[in-house]
């Protein structure tokens, strides 16, 4: 069934491509329109420039928020900064509390005051209540829509309660919260519970209670956890007296899943994840000079250390010729513990006190194929050059060269995080430094010492 929904969304696609080449405006305002917002925001995403803007007029005012919401921060920020305030404000109109939390904080404080001076006061609350969170936290995410009962009415009063409601019920609620007179957290009533029961029946007598409520300054990669371990649908948030302020549901849950995988893949180019594919030349090249920059001074120290020893390679021309082997075998054996070691830290699986018995282990990963692959590379060594000095040497060197990779990969993204800085985004930059370094320095140091 998902890949017929695939193929069928990929075939609207490429018809509206198709109408758009035609020149067929009306029409292919019909099609883009019968898209979903999420579907509309990767076709622009898709767009070059120029036919990104045609696309973006076509989209109906109605659904401008939506679609906004689903594309990169960067494409998301230069669309907002071409649009007046009263278009701004009717694309915020409607959007729910927890995604219109997100929207604001994208605009200028002048259009930010005039979207809360719209809302009711009821939703400007909620809505100061979301903004009053980090983006990253439980409180960030989550909806102030919620519908809470209290433990002491029947079920027959909370099935009136939701009739009434019709509408207004929040989106994928699957349980009802139930709080006490002060608003605190008892428990939930699953909507299952609430139609299998007699009517009869108070919400006490057939309430959950086991259902841990998630801090309003939980991480969200913490809540991304917790979602995945308990397979939720959706989660309570709390402030720190226990008072109910709103509730996290599965969808957000994937946008936070969604940026972790963007932000890990994109990093190791040392790239952003908001990262537009057809964002302007100049801005994309002022990002990218950065890591540029920094790799080049790596590069610059691991020739300082082969220029120390020129006089060796001069004389030993075959040393120049197995030097890239000794770095490449030591950066790929970094890199499996190094990434290893970072998606342990996004997953919350690996900290400080159990450092060390991961690097016990990969640290024995390590001298085992260190052992059979230093064989290997030294048969292949004498074979060529017919030296058995040069085969010894080079066995040794990838040896040294492996464990210290692995050694670094595996301490290099604990280290990273205790001082502030982005495992996924610098960590390759100096694994590669430390395995090229340890590596040239082993290879032409032993060379050296018994070659000459």
């Amino acid at each position: 069934m998902t890949d017929d929904f695939a193929a069928a969304k990929d075939r609207l696609t490429d018809a509206l491509h198709a109408v758009l080449e035609s020149g067929s405006v009306r029409k292919a305002t019909r099609m883009l329109n019968a898209l979903h917002p999420a579907e509309i925001s990767h076709l622009l995403q898709s767009l070059p420039p120029q036919e990104r803007d045609i696309v973006w007029g076509m989209v109906d005012k109605a659904a401008e928020g939506e679609v906004l919401l689903y594309l990169n921060d960067d494409l998301r920020d230069e669309l907002l900064s071409e649009m007046d305030a009263s278009r701004i404000l009717a694309a915020a109109e409607g959007l729910d509390t927890d995604d219109l939390a997100d929207l604001v904080q994208d605009l200028p404080a002048t259009i930010t005051s005039q979207v809360l001076a719209s809302l009711d006061e009821q939703r400007r609350e909620r809505l100061e209540t979301a903004l009053g969170y980090p983006e990253d936290s439980a409180g960030g995410l989550m909806n102030t829509d919620t519908v809470s009962v209290r433990p002491e009415v029947t079920l027959d009063v909370v099935m009136r309660y939701l009739r009434r409601l019709k509408d207004g019920l929040p989106d994928i609620t699957d349980n009802l919260l139930v709080v006490n007179r002060e608003g605190r957290f008892l428990g939930v009533l699953y909507l299952t519970d609430l139609l299998t029961n007699d009517l009869d029946d108070s919400v006490a007598e057939v309430m959950t209670l086991d259902v841990q409520p998630m801090p309003a300054s939980l991480s969200a990669r913490e809540v991304a956890h917790r979602f995945e371990q308990l397979d939720l649908v959706s989660a309570p948030v709390i402030d720190d007296d226990g008072r109910v302020l709103g509730r996290i549901t599965v969808d957000d849950v994937m946008d936070v899943i969604r940026e972790e995988a963007d932000h890990k893949f994109m990093g190791q180019a040392g790239l952003s994840e908001t990262e537009d594919m057809f964002a302007p030349v100049l801005l994309s090249a002022r990002r990218r000079a950065l890591w540029l920059g920094v790799n080049l001074l790596t590069a610059f120290l691991a020739a300082w250390v082969i220029g120390l020893f020129e006089a060796t390679i001069q004389q030993v021309v075959a040393l120049a010729v197995l030097m890239p082997v000794v770095a490449s075998m030591g950066g790929i054996a970094g890199t499996q513990t190094l990434t290893l070691a970072i998606r342990g830290i996004a997953l919350g699986q690996l900290s400080i006190k159990n450092m060390r018995w991961l690097l016990a282990k990969e640290m024995a990963v390590a001298a085992i194929n260190s052992a059979v692959w230093a064989l290997v590379v030294a048969g292949v060594a004498w074979a060529w050059f017919g030296s058995v000095d040069i085969a010894v040497i080079i066995a040794v060197a990838i040896s040294i060269n492996l464990l210290a990779a692995t050694f670094s990969g595996a301490l290099l993204p604990l280290a990273l995080e205790r001082l502030g800085i982005d495992p996924a985004l610098a960590g390759g930059v100096i694994l590669t430094t430390v395995t090229d370094v340890v590596g040239f320095l082993a290879f032409l140091g032993l060379a050296t010492l018994f070659l000459l």
